[in-house]
């Protein structure tokens, strides 16, 4: 059975829309704790070809890192879109991914989903596919259809 890790519907949409508002590859922090997705950080892709490629601004990496030491929410993995793919880890991603354990979310369209890397993985021996449960809206507003959701009268 593969792990399973919780995303608000509100994260999903989130994401799903941040992605589709760059034509380049987004990325980001996933903070939180045990198998819950807490808080999503955008940071700034420094990637040389962040069309086909991200690299997540090393300043902000440092920076939720020493967070995570003082207290803070903690570093469970990233985020990033393939644009003009699917929400599969790539072969790039395989060879850029160190076998930490860390948790990887790829959005690709209205798509999301959810990876572990380890070594021998499933997919490109990096990956191994988590169960993304999305559920549980963070405040009233959210609705699994998305902030524009018609309400019932």
């Amino acid at each position: 059975m593969a792990m399973m890790v919780r995303i608000t519907i509100a994260q999903r949409n989130e994401l799903c829309a941040w992605a589709a508002a760059d034509d380049d590859e987004i990325c980001g922090l996933v903070l939180g704790a045990d198998h819950d997705i807490t808080r999503l950080v955008p940071c700034r892709n420094v990637a040389d070809h962040p069309a086909v490629r991200f690299e997540i601004d090393p300043g902000a990496l440092i920076a939720a890192h020493r967070a995570a030491r003082n207290g803070g929410e903690q570093v469970m993995g990233h985020y990033h879109s393939h644009p003009s793919g699917v929400a599969m880890p790539s072969p790039r991603d395989a060879a850029d991914a160190a076998p930490d354990g860390s948790i990887w979310l790829i959005v690709a369209g209205a798509a999301v989903t959810a990876w572990r890397a380890v070594a021998d993985g499933a997919v490109h021996g990096r990956f191994d596919p988590l169960t993304l449960d999305v559920s549980g809206c963070a405040d009233s507003g959210d609705s699994p259809q998305g902030r524009n959701a018609p309400t019932s009268r």
